[in-house]
């Protein structure tokens, strides 16, 4: 009897250490953090594919898991700061991108070059790789409605394109993104600001980061980038 009085304590208490076990790990993913991998070129040079991140879901307001329901943010996202995020377009997505533009900001691109509030942004961030002739996107239409007041011609006749548009103005509890990989990224320029409420996390750390198949020979461990494992994304 002793023995199995024993067992059953036993018992009992690695059950408690596996309940609390995965409540903490339920409570760190739904709070804190999540884990997210870089599926396309968007977001190159800073982000490549085969990164693997976690990202910080606490900074702007973890999920309840099961319930749809989100604590208070610590902050709203910032200009430059790059987050994870359900577009518009398609909530059932996940994107990262870079924030360009916050409520109240009036967003502009000549050419290639960025604009805020009438002044060039300085992007080191930015790759442009296309030396060729601008594309001028069907999806672009929708940034007629957000145009300054003092935007001459009839909106009818505003004619967007990939790498010149605006000025627009960012309206209240919105943001818009873009890919640093400019020439190659489905963004804000397409299908518009994104909501506050949208905003999932900011990317913090890459802790692993692969190679494609078809770019490594030999042993798994050759599809490892060692040179990006630990970095903080900035």
């Amino acid at each position: 009897m002793k023995i199995l009085s024993d067992f059953l304590r036993s018992a009992r208490g690695w059950i408690r250490l596996a309940a609390v076990t995965l409540l903490l790990f339920v409570g760190v993913r739904g709070f804190v953090l999540e884990a997210f991998t870089i599926p396309t070129s968007s977001m190159e040079p800073t982000l490549q594919v085969g990164d693997f991140l976690f990202v910080n879901r606490a900074i702007f307001g973890g999920e309840i898991p099961g319930t749809g329901l989100r604590l208070p943010g610590f902050r709203h996202p910032r200009r430059g700061e790059v987050v994870v995020f359900r577009p518009p377009h398609d909530l059932r997505r996940v994107y990262v991108k870079r924030v360009v533009g916050i409520p109240g900001d009036t967003l502009e691109m000549r050419s290639k070059r960025l604009f805020r509030n009438g002044v060039a942004v300085d992007e080191p961030y930015a790759r442009h790789l296309d030396e060729g002739g601008d594309a001028i996107h069907p999806g672009m239409g929708w940034q007629s409605d957000f145009l300054v007041a003092a935007t001459p011609g009839p909106r009818h006749r505003y004619v967007p394109s990939r790498d010149t548009w605006g000025p627009l103005v960012v309206p209240p509890d919105r943001f818009f993104v873009l890919g640093d990989n400019r020439d190659n990224s489905e963004d804000s320029r397409y299908w518009g600001f994104i909501r506050r409420s949208e905003v999932r996390g900011r990317p913090w750390l890459v802790y692993l980061s692969l190679k494609p198949e078809d770019e490594a020979s030999g042993s798994p461990l050759a599809r490892v980038r060692w040179g990006r494992v630990g970095n903080f994304v900035e």
